[in-house]
């Protein structure tokens, strides 16, 4: 199982999301930022590390807000933990994307997601979590 982390970044009643390129697995899909855990590594050290790599911010990682366990129709299966960002220096730049958007909650439904944020998706608009 592939472990990844993934960020909520929010100001106001928005959300960052962002939308892989053509290149990537799952192209052009939309996604919340953040990557895979390296060994050895801590769930927000690697947040930390993976919203500077993406977008050039370093984050404050807030409490993990849920953790989702899915496996694809291919067999491959991923642990994802979101955790919340609301507190960040510098100005976010686009390092690796197709594209970054700051999204009203309940318009996130109307994007692409990757299959395993769907759910969250849904709690996000819905104003169950965070």
């Amino acid at each position: 199982m592939k472990h990844v982390v993934a960020a909520l970044i929010i100001e106001g009643s928005k959300i960052l999301v962002c939308q892989r390129t053509r290149h990537q697995t799952m192209p052009l899909k939309w996604e919340f930022p953040g990557g895979k855990i390296e060994p050895g590594e801590q769930p927000r050290d690697a947040l930390r590390r993976e919203l500077e790599e993406e977008l050039g911010i370093g984050a404050e990682i807030g409490d993990e807000a849920a953790r989702i366990q899915h496996k694809y129709p291919s067999g491959a299966a991923v642990e994802l933990r979101f955790y919340v960002v609301r507190d960040y220096h510098g100005s976010i730049e686009n390092r690796i994307f197709r594209d970054v958007r700051w999204v009203e909650r309940a318009d996130l439904p109307s994007y692409d997601f990757l299959e395993a944020d769907r759910e969250l998706v849904q709690d996000l608009a819905a104003g169950k979590i965070v």
